[in-house]
């Protein structure tokens, strides 16, 4: 249990890294919530993907759940920074 807590929190440290880079223009937000929302992101992906019924029978790399995490953290992060007033800028 505590190891798949710490993988989760890991994996979110990353996922919210990603997240950030598949989103144009630049997010005006800071790291600690970069990680949190990660953090968040994953716990849900991987909850959700979960509970739709994948199952990683053959073993390997879960890359489903991951990707889930990914987009759920962007989507978390443009949610964050509607309701926090915050806008990344754009250079034309």
């Amino acid at each position: 249990m505590i190891g798949t807590i710490i993988g989760a929190i890991i994996a979110g440290l990353i996922i919210g890294a990603l997240a950030r880079l598949v989103l144009p223009g630049k997010q005006n937000i800071s790291v600690l919530m970069t990680i949190i929302l990660g953090i968040l992101g994953s716990l849900v992906g991987s909850w959700l993907v979960y509970q739709l019924g994948y199952s990683n029978s053959n073993g390997g790399f879960k890359i489903i759940p991951f990707l889930a995490g990914i987009v759920l953290a962007a989507i978390f992060i443009v949610i964050y920074e509607r309701m926090t007033g915050r806008r990344g800028t754009t250079h034309v």
